[in-house]
């Protein structure tokens, strides 16, 4: 078994970048890229749920792909999230990463239609073995209406590609179970960023997240003091960061949407999200000040 090391830490969702057209932007991917390297994070996930994937076409997600490993490989953990709702289109973005150096894919079950475990076990199994990367499940049944079982997980196991799981549902009992399930030999990745801490407790080895490249100080900081045995200093770090979700989640735009401006306001632009999704309106925009006073101050109390 390989060295599960280098998927350790904390891992951003890549965000989706878009130009003043809301076409994807390799100028503003490269800023992003370079802004999550400067902060010192372990790698990233790109062209997830963060990626905004759902909506974009097969051509966009593989020049994403392409941008991030042009600018960030060999400097970071790269894993390429290959879902898609046919499994020929999957594979070619599974062949399209793997040429490009990736260190792993990842993938959510197929969506839309309600398929059986056999169907689901046999798309993934179909892309693991389109390329020689090891994979990585991702289970989010709050979005794909498919939750993975710890029966299904250790099937999957016994193909020796399948190094872990992307654990995305909210029960941090779930993160036990498939921790109980693979032992030291898979990595479990706490998805729900509101339970870092408490899934790190839980068994999780590392994290994955939506709102981590908004604040990448205080879950950087959250997963030193848990790593040290300091769970009441890594608690009070997750209270203000749950805080800090919320505020971003009560907005008119959507959460990311939120996170972009705050970004922004941090010297990085990366455009909006695209629609369906909202945008921030303009009442958001005054009231993004004040999340990013919570998050300064927050990093202030924490990190210094």
């Amino acid at each position: 078994m390989a060295s599960l090391e280098k998927f350790h830490g904390i891992l951003p969702a890549f965000y989706a970048c878009y130009d003043e057209e809301g076409n994807i932007s390799e100028a503003r991917t490269k800023d992003l890229c370079d802004y999550l390297l400067g902060k010192g994070v372990q790698g990233v996930y790109v062209g997830g749920s963060s990626g905004e994937c759902i909506y974009h076409n097969l051509d966009e997600r593989k020049a994403v792909l392409t941008y991030v490993a042009n600018q960030l490989r060999g400097k970071m953990t790269l894993i390429a999230h290959v879902g898609a709702p046919s499994t020929r289109d999957s594979i070619e973005l599974a062949k399209h990463a793997a040429e490009l150096g990736y260190d792993a894919l990842s993938a959510i079950p197929p969506i839309y239609f309600k398929l059986p475990d056999r169907a689901v076990f046999k798309y993934w199994s179909d892309i693991i073995e389109a390329t020689d990367l090891p994979f990585i499940i991702y289970n989010i049944p709050q979005t794909t209406g498919y939750t993975l079982s710890p029966a299904l997980f250790a099937k999957m196991l016994e193909n020796k590609k399948v190094i872990g799981v992307k654990n995305s549902s909210m029960p941090t009992m779930d993160i036990e179970r498939f921790k109980k399930v693979g032992g030291d030999d898979v990595i479990v990745f706490n998805g729900p960023d509101e339970q870092f801490v408490s899934g790190r407790i839980m068994g999780a080895d590392a994290g994955i997240g939506g709102t981590y490249a908004s604040m990448p100080e205080l879950f950087l900081q959250a997963n030193e003091w848990v790593k040290a045995g300091k769970f009441a200093e890594a608690t009070a770090i997750q209270s203000d960061i749950n805080d800090i979700i919320i505020a971003l989640c009560s907005q008119d735009g959507s959460m990311y949407a939120v996170i972009k401006e705050v970004l922004r306001r941090k010297g990085v632009d990366i455009g909006g999200v695209r629609a369906p999704m909202h945008n921030i309106s303009e009442e958001d925009l005054a009231r993004v000040d004040g999340i990013v006073q919570m998050i300064d101050q927050a990093v202030e109390r924490h990190c210094k």
